[in-house]
């Protein structure tokens, strides 16, 4: 299993460092072709229009988004979250979107770099203890979908992670942090992908031959 970063700008390496930690292989993808070498896909952290007007200089938005229709798991952290939201507030005009999740999401709503934070997260998913989310420049999603799974909250009010089917996204920066459970549980959905994917390819492969040998 290989799971890709988008390293077009951001922390991209802070990915690759918390996925070796878990053993798992990381592909730096800047090319569509390299989307066909790995079995997932994180957009990191760093400045939402930069990246996407990167990734629409090298042709990689439509990639992408068919990458993620087909069944593989994205995993969008801060920018990479605002990357993947079908509506945006305070967003630059024209701004490169995916628009793959059911969610709106507002840019930069904890103010600017100053006011970044770290606090404790209860996560139902990763189990005991919160996680220590770092905030810097944070987005947050004011509304889900009925498909969105809220998986962390600040509060009532304030959503900062979700999940739809493969889709994740985190408004805080797991990357930042030594607490590897949010990569981990990401590396988890792209290896059920991997395996169904490749019990697919054995099955294709042994019908194939059962009909040249019936010729």
């Amino acid at each position: 299993m290989r799971i890709g970063i988008l390293a077009l700008q951001g922390d991209f390496v802070e990915h690759e460092k918390a996925l070796a930690r878990l053993g798992v292989k990381s592909v730096e993808v800047r090319l569509p072709q390299h989307l066909e070498a790995v079995d997932g896909l994180i957009i990191p952290g760093g400045e939402s229009t930069t990246i996407g007007r990167l990734a629409e200089r090298w042709h990689l938005l439509e990639p992408i988004r068919s990458f993620a229709q087909s069944g593989h798991p994205l995993w969008g952290t801060c920018a990479g979250m605002i990357l993947m939201a079908k509506r945006l507030v305070n967003g630059v005009p024209g701004q490169p979107l995916l628009s793959l999740m059911d969610i709106t999401v507002v840019r930069n709503a904890f103010g600017r770099q100053v006011d970044s934070f770290e606090t404790d997260l209860t996560v139902p998913a990763l189990g005991e203890p919160p996680f220590p989310a770092v905030f810097i420049r944070a987005p947050l999603i004011k509304h889900v979908g009925e498909e969105v799974e809220i998986l962390a909250q600040l509060n009532a009010e304030t959503v900062v992670a979700v999940q739809q089917g493969n889709l994740l996204a985190t408004a805080f920066h797991p990357e930042l942090t030594e607490d590897d459970r949010f990569h981990r549980y990401f590396a988890g959905i792209s290896e059920q992908l991997a395996v169904h994917n490749m019990i697919n390819r054995r099955v294709s492969l042994h019908l194939s031959q059962r009909r040249k040998d019936r010729m």
